[in-house]
């Protein structure tokens, strides 16, 4: 099935569900997804209902869309994501953002947790940049015209005002929030200890397997992103332990409150 018959599925289930006229996206990372349920009037599609659409098949991803009010806001939920090493191209990464895109969302939230670079386990980072070495990109192939260009700009992905902004919101709430650049590998192992003395090298300050996809395709089709990570643990070699995903989302259930606080924050007044 074509891609744009794909969205536009989606699109109209969404539609059918009450998305019209929201603004606002958000895309829930593993351990995160609980925030949808603080929704108001929920309604819920899930992806395997959409024709075509990719399935999350990942712990802790409910795989599905929720929409919802939220500040008197109608929000559009992505409430777990796919990623690349369950096998899917970095093009069908992309569906749930375009599909955003097709029925009017302006803003996006992506989050993710986060392996720890340079800041420890529990630590709400706002995304400055990103580095993708997952070795492929949501764009190539035919280019999808009605959505962007073939050579999108890429210098201001997450976007600097709505960023300031952020840091402000959070400061004003007494919300510590870091900020640094975020390294996408393709998983699904976690990394070696060299190549967390290659990402520090290179500039990062937390890594993981997913958000560049969507991010690049947000960026691709004009919404503005905002990005946050949560560290869920540090990245290998830095503490003298084995990593686990069990460790992933028990940091993520114990942060669930003041990421719940900040979300809240950004969903109110900064988008």
């Amino acid at each position: 099935m074509e891609l744009e018959q794909i969205i536009q599925n989606a699109a109209d289930r969404l539609q059918e569900a009450g998305a019209a006229g929201a603004s606002i996206g958000l895309i829930l990372g593993s351990g995160l997804g609980a925030y949808a349920e603080t929704l108001d009037n929920k309604r819920y599609v899930d992806y395997a209902s959409i024709e075509g659409f990719p399935v999350s098949a990942v712990v802790g991803h409910k795989s599905r869309f929720v929409v919802g009010e939220k500040f008197g806001k109608t929000v559009v939920v992505m409430q777990g994501r796919f990623h690349y090493y369950e096998g899917y191209p970095q093009q069908m990464l992309s569906l749930g953002v375009r599909v955003m895109k097709r029925i009017g969302v302006e803003n996006l939230l992506i989050t993710n947790a986060a392996g720890g670079v340079n800041y420890p386990a529990g630590t709400l980072m706002l995304i400055s940049d990103h580095i993708n070495l997952s070795g492929s990109n949501p764009l190539i192939g035919r280019n999808l015209d009605s959505f962007g260009p073939r050579f999108p700009d890429l210098s201001n992905v997450y976007d600097k005002a709505l960023r300031a902004k952020a840091k402000a919101l959070a400061a004003a709430d007494g919300i510590s929030l870091a900020e640094g650049v975020y390294l996408m590998m393709a998983g699904p192992c976690y990394e070696t200890p060299a190549e967390i003395r290659m990402a520090r090298a290179l500039g990062a300050d937390a890594v993981g397997m997913s958000t560049v996809p969507e991010a690049i395709t947000a960026a691709h089709c004009g919404i503005k992103v905002v990005g946050i990570s949560l560290i869920t643990n540090a990245a290998a070699g830095v503490l003298d332990q084995p990593l686990s995903h069990a460790e992933v989302t028990e940091t993520a259930n114990r942060a669930a409150a003041e990421f719940a606080r900040l979300v809240d924050r950004f969903v109110s007044d900064l988008f």
